[in-house]
């Protein structure tokens, strides 16, 4: 069974037109983003955590959903919910909550016998202010497994998977080397890591290229204080823990990045939706480079 692309239109509609929108000011509607992640999750047979924490007085929540809970490893696969400032955020981040929505129904249907738990989180306060803080959701998460000893095998994480572009130059680099390396083109999705865990990284696009029609490239930096560190899986490296990102690179070629404009018809949901199959076929495919 593979990802449907109505399904991600779907939440990703609910994401992006819900009002106020869902920044950190506005914790009405984050609430309502965390029941409808309890919904979705709840339909496809996974058990269900909420980890809150405060933060200027006001209480925020990841919702956890685990799959084959009580392995001895745990694998873990999130996206932010949360938005910056005053804006629909379809590609960030309603595209990679989808993506993780449509992974927790993939499981939940195919029943893949696997080794390992994979928790799926919808994380808050990733956006600023909080980035780079203790505050962001992914650090609390990271944060308590590291303090319970988990055995976590590695983090993937959806950032920004849904805006694509055939239009020659449509994709940007921060440098020559790259723009060397890269197409330039924005059609491709983007493995996304650091040196000090390249295997993992390496493993990962290998297995979603076994499973996708879109082209999957790597992109390991020497350091995690770059752009490869724009995301929630940055807060797993501070605990030894292999992490990554899944990214359409994201202001290298979406022009709406972080505006008003970042709406629903810039998406491209064909190629969103072959990204999900390539992510699934890697996220149960882990015992063969583990």
């Amino acid at each position: 069974m593979s990802a449907q692309k109505h399904r991600l239109y779907q939440d990703v509609s609910f994401l992006s037109e819900l009002r106020p929108y869902r920044n950190f000011t506005n914790p009405e509607s984050l609430d309502k983003v965390c029941q409808y992640a309890i919904d979705v999750f709840n339909t496809f047979g996974l058990s269900i955590k909420e980890q809150k924490w405060n933060v200027r007085g006001k209480e925020f929540t990841n919702v956890i959903a685990v799959y084959n809970e009580g392995k001895a490893r745990t694998l873990v696969v999130g996206a932010h919910y949360d938005v910056y400032g005053e804006q629909p955020g379809a590609d960030d981040n309603a595209s990679a909550v989808a993506g993780l929505f449509e992974i927790a129904r993939l499981l939940g249907q195919n029943q893949p016998e696997l080794d390992y738990t994979i928790e799926l989180v919808a994380y808050c306060l990733e956006e600023p202010p909080f980035f780079d803080t203790p505050h962001m959701g992914s650090y609390i998460h990271a944060h308590s497994l590291h303090k319970n000893k988990t055995d976590v095998l590695g983090m993937i994480c959806f950032e920004m998977i849904g805006y694509f572009s055939d239009l020659p130059g449509s994709q940007t680099f921060p440098n020559q080397e790259m723009a060397d390396k890269y197409p330039d083109k924005g059609n491709f999705i983007a493995v996304v890591g650091i040196d000090k865990y390249a295997e993992f990284t390496m493993n990962v696009k290998a297995l979603m290229s076994e499973n996708t029609t879109v082209d999957v490239y790597e992109v390991i930096s020497p350091a995690s204080a770059s752009l490869a560190g724009m995301s929630d899986h940055r807060n797993y490296w501070q605990f030894d823990i292999p992490a990554l990102m899944i990214n359409d690179t994201s202001f290298l070629r979406n022009p709406h990045y972080h505006l008003p404009s970042d709406t629903i018809d810039t998406l491209d949901f064909d190629k969103m939706t072959e990204v999900v199959n390539g992510a699934y076929h890697a996220i149960v495919n882990m015992n063969s480079v583990f």
